[in-house]
């Protein structure tokens, strides 16, 4: 995803360079009615491929172009003071064309600032804007250049293009800014001007497609800065979806949007959907660029990181390999050093404990001792020492890798907050919890502070909430939960696994504070979302189907905690021999619960007789209990265990 996170304007700026070139000629007091008037047929630079041209110059333009240039021919002494005025404001449009720098077109644009009124200057302020967005270096700038575009362009309603390209441009700018409401306000109303203006056939799709790509790229940055990571991945889609009808099948840019796809997928977690992108990239990259490109040892090493998320372990390592072989070959030394680590992790996943150690002792040496790389060689370290059970010699790497990060905490949050979870996680399979705890929440102290880490938060805060339930802690685990169950419905969507495995936490802890409605509750969405997102005969899924029955019991509504624990009972039988313990379990905990409803049920229909003589309520003078009032009861016994 992060090479997604780039700056689009540069997509947009030839487009205008064009555009305006078109009809600078005709800025004037009459431009916006001729703008209006303009040809849809494109014929200039498609900043998705830049051989597909977009907007041509009509004839009415060449004639008054050609006026121009009969007017300049001539004698400056015959010129009225209307037609110097003319040939004043042909000059300028003239230099602010061949400005090449930022610097040169703003020294023109403040001696048009004297001739032109603001209405005319729409464009003009469009194409700095755009520039100086392109270069990064003063939003703040950027955006007022586009605040005055606006002014000019949105004027009368009517749509043009240059207007959405505007609507991009500040929502752009917003995004650098850190101001990611307001740049969604405007990446969402420059795609409803540029739908719009296909729709009612203003433009064609041709012209709309490269503008409509960069709003796309830009509503992927601001929605993944916001922790919107579904939604944002729609958009990414959505951008790869117009290269592929504007590049051609095999190109290399479009094999790196595959990639980038690949990567957004990864960074939820959906490895099986990302695997086909990241296929379809090494297949392209493959074609175009050779087994030994630096592009196939890109592809190849997410592939491996792919793999390890499908727990495919030989094929990541083999993936791994190979893309070694070409860093290597390229000197990208940076690239070759982190794949090795992957591979000693790897190694680690497959159990190959001692080779992992090796792979490890070889990297250290060719890291820095104030490196992240550094850090991470002996996270792995611990993390192949943990799974041998020498915890002092874990505890010692994880004690080093901690030192290293803290002094990075303010130069590398985010890959210091990653790697302070993944040494939580270590920590909790030595059972030192308050070190995890600890070092979660320093975690989460670090990542509020970044808007676009809210996904993060959300996992940081599951976790330990989790731990807190764990050890005791339940009353302080319930905010971190709830605020957890938000965040990643929010980022990841309501139906993710991640939000049911909160749900399911968020349950037990209600349930074991004596809150068994909130339980089941909770219980009840976790149950939904895992149907949903894992099936019904997953492991974690018949988890919260029997959870939800304990907290109906707790409830006293036996009849429904039957009900949900018989299909626990039935799901777990679809597993077959490989369930057997689990089933038992099961269907003990289901014959605990009929007899405890069959016990109630003896309760209230005692309570419920009535205090008559024996004659007269045909009582059974040894029981005390008449006999019609038992065959009832036992009917319904029966009943209830049908």
């Amino acid at each position: 995803m992060n090479k997604t996170m780039r700056r689009v304007s540069s997509f947009a700026a030839p487009l205008l360079h064009e555009y305006s070139r078109t009809c600078f000629s005709l800025i004037s007091k009459d431009f916006f009615s001729h703008l209006s008037s303009l040809p849809n047929t494109p014929t200039t630079t498609n900043p998705i491929n830049a051989h597909q041209p977009i907007c041509p110059q009509s004839s009415d333009t060449l004639l008054k172009s050609h006026a121009f240039n009969t007017l300049v021919e001539q004698n400056p002494s015959q010129l009225s003071s209307r037609q110097r005025k003319i040939q004043e404001r042909s000059q300028l449009e003239k230099s602010f064309e061949s400005a090449k720098t930022i610097q040169e077109m703003l020294h023109v644009f403040q001696e048009m600032e004297k001739t032109f009124d603001e209405r005319e200057l729409g464009l003009v302020c469009l194409r700095i804007g755009l520039k100086l967005d392109q270069e990064g270096e003063d939003p703040e700038k950027a955006m007022s250049f586009g605040n005055r575009a606006l002014n000019a362009l949105d004027r009368d309603d009517k749509l043009s293009l240059p207007l959405a390209m505007t609507l991009q441009l500040l929502g752009s700018t917003c995004y650098s800014l850190k101001r990611f409401n307001d740049s969604l306000g405007y990446l969402n109303r420059a795609n409803r001007v540029l739908d719009k203006l296909v729709k009612d056939g203003s433009c064609s799709v041709e012209d709309v497609r490269p503008i409509l790509h960069a709003v796309q790229l830009e509503l992927c940055n601001t929605k993944t800065a916001m922790g919107r990571r579904e939604e944002a991945l729609a958009n990414l889609r959505k951008s790869l979806e117009l290269k592929e009808m504007t590049l051609e099948r095999d190109s290399v840019e479009l094999g790196k949007a595959n990639r980038d796809v690949a990567e957004a997928y990864v960074a939820i977690l959906h490895f099986k959907e990302a695997l086909a992108f990241c296929l379809k990239a090494l297949d392209i990259h493959k074609t175009q660029l050779g087994q030994n490109s630096v592009e196939v040892a890109h592809d190849r090493r997410l592939l491996g990181v792919i793999y390890t998320g499908l727990e495919e372990h030989e094929k990541a390592l083999e993936q791994n390999q190979l893309s070694q072989r070409v860093l290597k070959n390229w000197g990208f030394d940076t690239d070759l050093l982190r794949a090795e680590i992957d591979a000693a992790n790897m190694q680690i996943a497959l159990g190959r404990y001692n080779e992992a150690i090796n792979t490890l002792k070889g990297v250290v040496q060719q890291t820095g001792k104030e490196s992240e790389d550094r850090a991470m060689v002996f996270i792995s370290m611990a993390k192949a020492l943990c799974n041998q059970e020498k915890s002092t010699d874990a505890e010692k790497c994880l004690e080093i890798a901690c030192g290293i990060l803290g002094k990075q905490e303010k130069i590398f949050p985010v890959e210091v907050a990653e790697a302070y979870m993944e040494i939580s996680m270590l920590y909790e399979t030595m059972d030192k919890f308050e070190a995890a705890i600890s070092l979660l929440k320093r975690t989460l102290t670090m990542l509020e502070k970044l808007p676009q880490e809210q996904h993060s938060v959300g996992s940081v805060a599951a976790r330990v909430g989790w731990l807190l339930l764990l050890t005791g802690g339940v009353q302080h685990s319930i905010p971190f939960l709830e605020d957890a169950a938000e965040r990643l419905k929010e980022s990841f969507g309501s139906k993710h696994y991640a939000v049911g495995y909160v749900y399911n936490n968020l349950g037990a802890a209600y349930l074991e504070l004596d809150r068994p409605q909130s339980a089941a509750q909770v219980f009840a969405y976790a149950k939904d979302i895992m149907d949903v997102s894992l099936g019904p005969h997953h492991t974690d899924t018949i988890e919260a189907c029997q959870n939800l029955s304990k907290a109906y019991a707790a409830m006293g509504s036996y009849h429904l905690a039957i009900n949900f624990q018989e299909k626990a009972v039935e799901a777990w039988e679809a597993h077959g021999p490989s369930a057997v313990d689990e089933l038992n379990e099961a269907q003990r905990l289901l014959e605990q619960l009929k007899n405890k409803a069959a016990g109630l049920f003896d309760q209230n229909v005692m309570k419920a007789l009535p205090l008559a003589n024996s004659s007269e309520a045909g009582f059974n003078s040894t029981s005390g209990v008449g006999v019609s009032a038992i065959e009832r009861q036992r009917s319904a016994i029966k009943m209830l265990n049908q």
